[in-house]
């Protein structure tokens, strides 16, 4: 019929940079071409489900366990993958992959913190970041020696079985152990931990009976609070709704656009290996400002003035047509955000009181696995317009910022313990004394 389109039946693919992607693979263009990006979203979703999975495991049988598992189910599902004969089936081995990453990101930040003294959890929260940015350098490498995308899989799913050696390198977490009753054992990781630290025998036994006693009086504050909050609570008060909102709002931000210029710089003329390598190498003077700057300038600072430099720079590159300008636009970009990620998780723990505080966090981070999720297609929409992916990436940090303003600083602060405490958190101040953490 005139005028009707035609469904595309025959393809033939440029294979000067890549022999073989999933595109070429399964034809996922015209009709098909938003599968690539459900795939991608499905990863990020798996992500978030693997996030509450393992979190919920790690709590009930302990870190270490769980942690085996997620290394195991990660490796085999990837390598699987790499076999499969549908698109469906690689999907799902690469959900579950996910899941498996999640649980593996999740555990292995909450095992770092409860194993490391109160001095060096602010540093190691921060360089905690290096090994994957490190891994996000690594990928352009491999996919240039590898050009086919079933090898390069193969390739990086390999790598984490070695991770099944931690079984015997690393404890369990000896806060886990206390916490659940089994002093035994946590007296014999204690033990082995401070003899490897030159730590006298008898200053363990002490800790644990100085931590028991503070537990007991903790339990008895968890039957008088913990079962009383929800989500809903975050929202109940005016300022913690806003403050609530505010936060969420630079989460999503972070996810979106940490998430999707990863993938938008690949999609920009020029040399795809290096336009990430550049990207990716870019990111580690981000965390390395962090690290410089988180104790000698305030949160809010720091986060504003990322997601400003992050802004600006994305919005620019609808005006700019010179394609090297473009890639170091976009570098810097994506710089400023390995700038705001972390920031963002340390503040967030700060603003929100301890009796919801994981329930904050529990929020805050599935509006960033949101953004991640939607991330792609935003990448992708270059097709229907170049100017539309850094107008919307552009957008999203500058409001992220404009929202900042209503946010309270936290900065050398004493935690708000209840809502009432942090519904009076002042900007720049407290209503409760003022402490400096130490």
């Amino acid at each position: 019929e005139l005028g009707s389109p035609v469904k595309c039946t025959q393809f033939e693919y440029d294979k000067s940079v890549f022999d073989s992607t999933i595109i070429t693979e399964w034809d996922l263009i015209c009709d098909r071409q938003q599968l690539a990006n459900i795939a991608q979203s499905c990863t990020m979703f798996g992500i978030l489900v693997g996030n509450m999975v393992f979190s919920m495991m790690a709590d009930r049988i302990g870190r270490k366990i769980p942690l085996m598992i997620a290394v195991v189910v990660q490796s085999v599902t990837g390598l699987l993958s790499t076999f499969s004969p549908w698109f469906e089936l690689f999907v799902l081995c690469k959900f579950v992959a996910a899941i498996a990453t999640g649980g593996t990101m999740l555990i292995s930040f909450v095992l770092l913190m409860e194993v490391v003294g109160i001095e060096w959890r602010s540093t190691l929260s921060v360089l905690f970041h290096i090994p994957f940015l490190l891994g996000h350098l690594l990928i352009p490498l491999i996919a240039y020696y590898t050009r086919g995308w079933r090898i390069f899989l193969m390739t990086v799913s390999l790598p984490p079985i070695l991770l099944l050696s931690y079984y015997w390198v690393i404890p369990e977490s000896p806060r886990w152990l206390l916490a659940v009753g089994r002093i035994k054992s946590a007296r014999n990781v204690l033990k082995t931990a401070a003899k490897r630290n030159s730590i006298h025998e008898d200053k363990v036994i002490a800790a644990i009976e100085s931590h028991s006693n503070q537990r007991g009086k903790e339990v008895e504050l968890d039957k008088k609070f913990s079962k009383t909050y929800n989500l809903l609570d975050i929202c109940r008060t005016p300022n913690m709704r806003i403050r609530s909102i505010c936060i969420a709002v630079n989460w999503f931000v972070c996810g979106i656009c940490f998430f999707g210029l990863a993938q938008y710089v690949g999609r920009l003329e020029g040399d795809i290996f290096i336009n990430v390598a550049v990207s990716a190498a870019c990111e580690l003077p981000g965390i390395l400002v962090v690290l410089y700057l988180i104790s000698r300038v305030s949160r809010l600072k720091i986060l504003i003035g990322a997601n400003v430099t992050s802004g600006v720079s994305l919005l620019l590159l609808m005006f700019i047509s010179n394609k090297t300008a473009q890639v170091v636009l976009a570098t810097i970009g994506l710089s400023a955000m390995s700038i705001s990620f972390p920031t963002i998780y340390l503040y967030t723990g700060e603003l929100f009181p301890t009796v919801v505080r994981n329930i904050g966090f529990g929020l805050c981070s599935v509006s960033a696995r949101i953004g991640s999720i939607i991330a792609p297609f935003i990448a992708t929409m270059g097709y229907y317009g170049a100017s539309i992916p850094p107008l919307c990436f552009g957008i999203g940090p500058l409001i992220g910022a404009g929202l900042c303003l209503l946010l309270p600083e936290t900065m050398d602060c004493k935690l708000p313990e209840t809502i009432e405490e942090a519904e009076n958190f002042r900007k720049g101040k407290t209503d409760i004394a003022l402490e400096v953490v130490t």
